[in-house]
């Protein structure tokens, strides 16, 4: 994220938590949801947005193609990602409609899905519509597909590259189908709203999801890569946003977002169980986390072909890994979550 785009967002967002988890401190003290609800309908609004203003960059840009025009609409697409990056640890409730988080991100992606149908509808001869976007399934229908459209190398240097009538009428189609399906998920968590305040069972599932996004960033999108899991090869190709070089620049969306739309509410609830000490060592380290940004905000490729730049990766590792320790062990045993066996394991 840029340093303006990244100051607006954390300043916007912070600001709307603040009075959020103010007003669920005051009138509801037992229930962090409260302050959860309108927080993670904020992120939802700004995707909305954001995705809103990427179809039109795209439909811009595909009108009347130039070097300009090809810059802001990566720029955009990189903001809408961020944008999805902060809600991407709510895991339930309309999301889970349709497959929709599947959708915004088809990831891991082992079989190279979306370059192969993005091979197949860029070299037909069939026309691209919504109704084709609809079919084709979830590895055309969301970001990555976009990213293979505007960086990946091999498509760049071929005839069908951007602005190629197919590759653009696949972009134009795909940023509107993430707009609409944005605009359709920021209104059903307004219609959400009830039913998360008055089910108890949600509270339980929203300490669940973002403890697992704690464990998928550790597990899949650091160590993994790093060859600190499986055969031991270091392999930037398996993170996501490898061929943008935004891996790293998307676990600091990530964690953003957990630190604007959970952790507030979070330290409430473990404050109120008498927790206080472990509430202030989990907010210090979001922060130390955080703090490896802008650092570490390079494409993995680089980070993990020179040794010298692989330690800024090792430190990031470590921190995420203690920041997942203090939250998925200690603060669920403080809290009583129970969770699943590394939920986190397989593809």
């Amino acid at each position: 994220m840029q340093p303006i785009t990244r100051a607006i967002c954390v300043s916007t967002l912070a600001v709307a938590a603040s009075f959020s988890y103010a007003a669920a401190s005051a009138n509801e003290p037992q229930s962090a949801r409260a302050g959860w609800y309108p927080s993670i309908q904020s992120g939802y609004d700004l995707l909305a947005e954001e995705t809103e203003q990427l179809a039109e960059q795209a439909s811009t840009y595909c009108a009347a193609p130039s070097e300009d025009a090809r810059a802001q609409l990566e720029h955009q697409w990189r903001d809408a990602f961020m944008a999805w990056q902060h809600v991407r640890f709510v895991d339930f409730g309309p999301v889970e409609n349709n497959n929709l988080a599947w959708q915004f991100q088809f990831w891991p992606d082992p079989k190279n899905l979306v370059a192969r149908k993005a091979g197949y509808l860029t070299k037909s001869d069939q026309p691209i519509t919504a109704e084709v976007i609809e079919q084709s399934g979830v590895a055309v229908q969301g970001f990555p597909m976009l990213e293979y459209l505007l960086f990946d190398e091999a498509l760049s240097s071929s005839e069908r590259a951007l602005p190629s009538t197919h590759s653009c009428a696949l972009l134009t189609r795909v940023t509107r189908h993430l707009a609409s399906n944005s605009e359709q998920l920021t209104a059903d968590w307004q219609h959400f709203k009830t039913p998360y305040l008055n089910t108890e069972s949600y509270h339980v599932a929203t300490l669940k999801a973002a403890m697992a996004t704690l464990e998928i960033l550790e597990e899949r999108r650091l160590a993994k890569p790093m060859g600190l899991r499986g055969n031991g090869k270091r392999n930037p190709y398996i993170t996501d946003a490898w061929r943008s070089g935004t891996s790293l620049l998307s676990v600091e969306a990530t964690l953003l977002g957990l630190q604007q739309h959970f952790l507030p509410g979070f330290l409430t609830l473990l404050e109120q169980n008498g927790e206080q000490d472990l509430a202030d060592r989990i907010q210090h380290q979001f922060k130390a986390t955080l703090d490896n940004f802008p650092a570490a905000n390079r494409p993995v490729t680089t980070l993990m072909s020179d040794d010298n730049a692989f330690r800024i990766l090792q430190g990031l590792y470590v921190d995420v890994s203690q920041l997942t320790t203090l939250v998925n062990d200690q603060a669920a045993v403080a809290l009583g979550i129970v969770r699943g066996f590394n939920s986190s394991d397989g593809d």
